[in-house]
């Protein structure tokens, strides 16, 4: 099974391209935090390369920017190009099947300026300076019952 669930936040504002055939298809870097601590007590931060695609792809970039905390529910993907000094490179990935918007656009540390498409390192992001999301209820726990039975029966469905 290859699945993956991360919750971050972009580290650049998403690029938007298109196929061949017109098919939308968005990029953008995830800042996740590791659960644990290295030894000098520090918890470090991965930053993964999300690939989206169809209307999802469009959706990032109309309403994220750098700085948006969004969930990605998705698989690893590796392949493999040519580069120009003909050395093949390996690149690895996240391509997601679904992207969940966890803070709105004006609601992050965004610019609204445009990423250039070159493959420098992603600069790291300040999680402790991040401004906290306004409107955003964080009391309210959606996997407080989680684990809880659910009664459900045939009884009342409609057909």
């Amino acid at each position: 099974m290859n699945k993956v669930v991360l919750i971050g936040r972009l580290t650049r504002d998403p690029e938007l391209r298109y196929t061949g055939n017109n098919t939308p298809v968005a990029s953008f870097t995830l800042a996740v935090n590791r659960t644990f601590a290295n030894q000098a007590g520090e918890r470090e931060t991965d930053f993964l390369n999300i690939v989206v695609w169809r209307k999802q792809a469009e959706n990032v970039k109309n309403y994220l920017s750098q700085g948006s905390q969004v969930a990605v529910e998705g698989r690893i993907q590796t392949r493999s190009y040519d580069g120009q000094d003909g050395q093949k490179r390996y690149v690895t990935e996240i391509v997601a099947d679904n992207v969940e918007f966890l803070g709105s656009k004006s609601n992050s540390n965004s610019s609204n300026q445009s990423t250039s498409s070159n493959n420098e390192e992603p600069t790291p992001y300040d999680f402790e300076s991040a401004p906290e999301p306004k409107g955003t209820d964080v009391s309210n726990n959606p996997f407080a019952d989680f684990g809880a039975n659910i009664e459900i029966s045939d009884d009342e469905l409609p057909f």
